[in-house]
């Protein structure tokens, strides 16, 4: 049973502005995110912008927004597939389970100087 549903858009130029600040990217996304897009330059840019709107859409699903939660407590990350998952870990993790949340959908695009996520929540 779907639970809730969340959608969220971000201007890649957004991120443009955070990549000049130190240690912004750290505060809003988890290391392992950062491994994977830091190395890929301008695409990095776009994947990051996109797994910051899945973020934002995760919280709209929960109809909490991020109250409660540490950004870099969410990754998302794609498997061999290129399938993007969603990985909750401490404040995520306990927000989402007091939700009822089994299992998230998630959808990610980007082009240019946009990128958007969706979020499904299943329970």
């Amino acid at each position: 049973m779907i639970l809730g549903i969340g959608i969220d858009v971000v201007h890649v130029s957004r991120l443009k502005r955070w990549q000049t600040i130190p240690g912004l990217f750290k505060r809003f996304f988890h290391p392992d995110e950062l491994k994977t897009a830091m190395p890929r330059g301008e695409v990095g840019i776009l994947s990051l912008a996109a797994r910051f709107a899945a973020k934002e859409a995760l919280g709209k699903a929960l109809g909490i927004g991020l109250r409660g939660m540490a950004l870099q407590d969410i990754s998302v990350m794609n498997l061999n597939s290129g399938k993007p998952v969603m990985y909750l870990y401490r404040t995520a993790r306990r927000a989402f389970r007091s939700f009822g949340g089994k299992h998230i959908l998630i959808s990610l695009s980007h082009e240019k100087e946009n990128a958007l996520a969706v979020v499904v929540i299943e329970g």
